[in-house]
């Protein structure tokens, strides 16, 4: 670690060096001209352990020195002496302002100076340890989340093949409901770690047919209002299928689930909930769950077209969709509102 001495007089850095030159881990750098001890500490910020620094200097003095220093990256917590005589308060106080840790009297005392030096190489070298360990937990922190993460997926990857055995065209549906998902909230603005929690969440939000019986589920005809009732507590058995998880993809995947079928206007289920009293994730996943059973084929009906589709979802707007979530998902599909 470096030891950077800046005195005009050579002399002086040369005692200093002499008294300091065999501590341990320490490299002396000394400077007679302020504008290049600068530019070394640009060079070597992380560097440097200490630097001492004499006031009364051509071009610039020690206070001038000690500001300037302390603006270049890496140097803000380095450890700075200033030489000063033990009378010079003012320039003391001065010199605290600008940011410098410690002072050294004139006379040079030899024991002073290598007890002071070596003190704060060792206050340095604790703070770049501590910072290092910072950073190791930092790391340590991004790949547990990371798994955790993962986890997440491969549970969510393990509900859609279940679903999957079921009907094969709902694997496909979640994926195109996926991506819808995330179209709408960057549209909409959203951070992009919510639109990727919101896009994958969204690939739940049928689990709850799985407690659907096939005769209701691949009907090839319409349902009678019993089976129709049946259908429709698919989202509440949803969420409980998914809620009670301390994971919030998991939370937010229960939440879309219980409320993708809600409407605008309240004639949604199963709570009949209005406005903006559904869940911003329910009135997304509303949106391209519907869009996306519109325009694929089903055992009950043929698909529309795109163009018949975005119509009935702009046509719905503010009765069965958001209208403000309708704008998104049509500029993201059309560019226009």
């Amino acid at each position: 670690m470096f030891v950077l001495i800046l005195d005009d007089a050579p002399l002086n850095n040369l005692l200093l060096a002499e008294v300091i030159r065999d501590l341990p881990h320490c490299t002396v750098r000394d400077f007679t001209v302020p504008f290049d001890a600068l530019a070394f500490v640009r060079e070597n910020a992380e560097q440097i352990g200490v630097a001492i620094s004499d006031f009364e200097m051509p071009g610039m003095n020690g206070v001038e020195f000690i500001r300037a220093a302390r603006m270049i990256p890496g140097f803000a917590h380095v450890p700075i002496v200033m030489v000063t005589s033990l009378d010079q308060r003012s320039l003391r106080r001065e010199a605290l302002a600008a940011g410098a840790t410690d002072f050294l009297a004139k006379p040079f005392d030899a024991v002073e100076i290598r007890a002071r030096v070596s003190n704060l190489l060792a206050l340095n070298q604790a703070r770049l340890d501590q910072m290092d360990r910072a950073a190791w937990l930092d790391r340590e922190v991004k790949a547990a989340t990371a798994l955790i993460a993962a986890r997440e997926r491969e549970i969510v990857m393990m509900l859609m093949k279940a679903a999957e055995h079921r009907d094969n065209e709902t694997g496909n549906h979640v994926a195109r409901v996926a991506g819808l998902v995330s179209a709408i909230a960057h549209s909409l603005g959203l951070p992009e770690e919510q639109v990727e929690q919101l896009s994958l969440a969204s690939t739940m939000h049928d689990v709850g047919k799985i407690s659907v019986p096939d005769s209701i589920l691949l009907k090839p005809g319409p349902l009678t209002a019993e089976e129709r009732h049946q259908m429709q507590h698919h989202a509440e058995r949803g969420k409980r299928i998914l809620e009670g998880s301390s994971s919030s993809l998991m939370q937010l995947a229960a939440e879309i689930a219980a409320t993708h079928h809600e409407r605008w206007d309240g004639s949604g289920y199963p709570l009949g909930l209005s406005g903006e009293a559904i869940p911003l994730s329910g009135r997304i996943v509303a949106i391209a769950d519907v869009f996306d059973a519109l325009t694929s084929e089903r055992p009950y009906k043929k698909a529309w077209s795109e163009a018949e589709a975005l119509n009935h979802i702009r046509a719905n707007a503010g009765s069965h969709f958001d209208p403000a979530c309708v704008d998104a998902f049509l500029n993201a599909q059309t560019g226009q509102g």
